[in-house]
């Protein structure tokens, strides 16, 4: 399986449609439902058959080098005044634009949250570099709703995005807009 992701500006359903007949079936599909978009340009989708692969391709972690870290304190260190939900890790070259955006997994500049280490927990990983990046890739495909993305994962027993109702709403608002 390929974990390259497509990056396409797809301004219309009929765009859209025609994309991914000639380019997909797609397992994921993420855009945003905000404007303006964080991290994608306007109208932009990011498809792949890899979740964690279309993540990062969200948040351009090989473009920007990023990788996760031991972050350079002791969080058990109380002589220091730290919120409390912060733990030993964090993204080195953390998006900028993210630093304003509420997520349960991070706090600004990429420093992670004890969210990301009970996500470990939960999925029986270990708190190396490689738990943790599961982990706050897992957490992060829960919270992209209130980061203000559209994220159409397979359904069910599925093998592609489950495009259909998100596709019927934006057909509805293309015609009541008169785009038709």
């Amino acid at each position: 399986m390929t974990t390259a992701c497509v990056r396409k500006v797809l301004p219309n359903v009929k765009d859209f449609k025609t994309f991914w007949k000639k380019q997909g079936p797609f397992r994921y599909a993420l855009t945003s439902k905000e404007y303006p978009p964080v991290l994608l340009e306007p109208e932009e989708w990011i498809f792949g058959q890899d979740k964690q692969a279309v993540l990062k391709e969200l948040m351009q972690f090989s473009r920007m080098k990023m990788f996760f870290a031991p972050a350079p304190f002791n969080p058990d260190n109380k002589n220091i005044l730290r919120p409390d939900d912060i733990c030993a890790w964090k993204i080195v070259h953390f998006p900028e634009p993210w630093n304003a955006m509420i997520c349960d997994g991070f706090l600004p500049e990429g420093q992670l949250t004890r969210a990301v280490v009970d996500e470990c927990l939960r999925l029986g990983l270990a708190e190396d570099e490689s738990g943790i990046e599961q982990a706050f890739f897992s957490l992060l495909e829960r919270q992209l709703d209130c980061m203000g993305y559209v994220w159409l994962p397979p359904r069910g027993n599925a093998k592609t995005a489950f495009i259909h109702e998100y596709l019927e709403e934006w057909l509805k608002d293309e015609e009541e807009g008169g785009l038709l």
